[in-house]
């Protein structure tokens, strides 16, 4: 009976419900455009950054990433790998030798970073193969080297040429060596552009004198929300305390805190909004109370618990909830479902700005239902805070005044 009285209820006054549930439905409609487009952003710099180079997960020795040197560096394991390698969700393990070194061509001398990789699997977590602009891309067989665009320009080196590089092995050997360039590779972070200098394991073991070790294994998932549940895994795999194993969170602390800033002023954002919407919402609710005083004295006069009247009233607020949420989602899901499959292109300055940093310059959008009942909730939420008050109305009327009305 209450929750027909409740429905009845609110459509004896349609321009006040429509107006209350349209107010809703906007804010709720705007908030989950700000969340998907934001959480789509996050997902994408993640996934841009940690392919990248970094992967989800990376295993050193212990100690290894707050000082990276060779003499941090590891015996390969293969029992330990292929026990890895069968962990749910880990789709490729790429092993690598990295360090720096000095190199020269004629007069000119540069330091740089070198990365012994296994070309096949590298490019299947990094794409570096698709990074090619000049030469070819290596095979496990090659002796020689690919060097990013940026440093060929500097040195004046084009494919074929020969690079000669100078710098400490393990334990302070002394490494050297001539390298043909195999292959130019592009970089959009002028960084990476500016240092990088790959070539094979096997070659920078021989040149680093390091025997069969590595600096790390770096590891892709096919599902970016099992990295914890992984890393735990990985650790039971492991046992031995001679090694750390790190979720890309760790490693690009820089990104995980920017994200948290911007999510902190989204929020504020977000906050103000709904701050409005509480304040449409307790007015629409006062001018109800007030325009009913009469009616409910009626009511009480009649014998109807003042309890069972504050239960309608919020029936009626709930049932104008649920439709001003309902609307919101409904209108959201079509544009958002549109753009998670066809991201807005970035253009012009911005669009280099973001492949400065390695990420794809595109605003996707993630097609969640855990922001969608999120933001739901926090409306049900501010409604149930903003009834407080009108509500307290009802349980002090004046039997009297209301019914002089």
């Amino acid at each position: 009976m209450l929750l027909t009285l409740a429905w009845r209820n609110i459509w004896r006054n349609k321009r006040r419900t429509i107006i209350t549930s349209s107010s809703i439905a906007f804010a709720l409609l705007f908030a989950l455009f700000m969340r998907g487009f934001q959480i789509g952003s996050y997902g994408n710099m993640i996934d841009n950054l940690v392919q990248a180079y970094t992967g989800y997960i990376q295993v050193h020795a212990k100690g290894y990433w707050n000082d990276q040197t060779l003499d941090n560096s590891f015996v390969q394991n293969n029992i330990m790998m292929q026990k890895i390698a069968k962990i749910p969700h880990v789709t490729a393990l790429i092993p690598r030798l990295e360090s720096f070194a000095l190199v020269s061509e004629g007069q000119k001398t540069k330091g740089i970073a070198v990365c012994g990789i296994e070309p096949m699997t590298e490019t299947a977590l990094t794409k570096l193969s698709q990074k090619i602009v000049g030469g070819r891309y290596l095979n496990s067989t090659d002796r020689g080297v690919l060097i990013a665009e940026g440093l060929s320009n500097y040195l004046k080196l084009r494919v074929n040429d020969t690079l000669v590089m100078i710098g400490q092995g393990y334990h302070g050997v002394s490494a050297a060596g001539k390298f043909v360039v195999t292959g130019i590779l592009h970089f959009p972070s002028p960084e990476l552009n500016n240092q990088m200098v790959y070539l094979t394991l096997s070659n920078a073991r021989n040149f680093f004198s390091t025997d069969n070790r590595l600096t790390s294994i770096a590891l892709n998932l096919d599902d970016k929300h099992k990295i914890q549940s992984t890393v735990k895994q990985i650790k039971k795999v492991i046992i031995s305390e001679n090694y750390e194993v790190l979720s890309w969170e760790t490693m690009l602390l820089d990104l995980v805190q920017y994200i948290k800033l911007d999510q902190g002023s989204s929020f504020i954002m977000l906050g103000i909004l709904y701050f409005v919407i509480a304040f449409g919402i307790l007015g629409t609710l006062m001018m109800m109370i007030s325009e009913r005083t009469r009616e409910f004295g009626m009511m009480v006069a009649v014998g109807m618990k003042r309890m069972k009247i504050a239960i309608v009233v919020m029936i009626e607020m709930l049932y104008i909830a649920i439709i001003g949420a309902l609307s919101g989602i409904i209108l959201s899901l079509p544009v958002l479902f549109y753009f998670s499959h066809h991201p807005i292109r970035i253009t012009g300055e911005a669009a280099k700005m973001a492949e400065s940093f390695e990420m794809e310059p595109v605003m996707p959008v993630a097609f969640q239902s855990g922001y969608f009942i999120e933001q739901s909730l926090i409306i049900l939420f501010i409604l149930a805070v903003v009834l407080i008050y009108p509500l307290s109305g009802i349980f002090h009327l004046n039997l009297i005044k209301a019914l002089r009305r």
